[in-house]
């Protein structure tokens, strides 16, 4: 049932990303724009230069955080991260050796306990 349910979250998660991907899209642009506007303003050497960047750059700042859909997106995303890896740390725990644990986990004995097996 436990895993029904991680399943069923799992689809919700990625039907509400899949659904929050234009804003996501947007808000990319939006950081990638504020990345060049900030460069933009190093370079600029007067003063007026420097204040067209800024005034620039607190709009599409202002644009780019209210952009609340796609934090909704990424909170998804992150939801999405966080089950796959749970599921992958379950599945190494299903995929281990038919050896006790108190048997040496080096190589080297494990390939001659199996080629002692093999001789047999």
């Amino acid at each position: 049932m436990k895993t029904f349910l991680l399943f069923l979250l799992a689809i919700v998660a990625l039907f509400i990303f899949l659904a929050n991907l234009g804003p996501l899209i947007l808000l990319a642009v939006g950081v990638f724009l504020l990345y060049v506007i900030f460069k933009q303003f190093s370079k600029a050497e007067s003063t007026g230069a420097k204040v067209m960047w800024v005034i620039l750059g607190l709009i599409v700042l202002s644009m780019t955080v209210s952009n609340v859909f796609a934090i909704v997106g990424l909170l998804a995303l992150y939801i999405l991260y966080l089950l796959f890896k749970k599921e992958k740390s379950d599945d190494s725990g299903y995929n281990t050796s038919r050896s006790s644990a108190n048997e040496s986990s080096d190589p080297f004995t494990n390939f001659e306990r199996q080629w002692a097996d093999l001789n047999k």
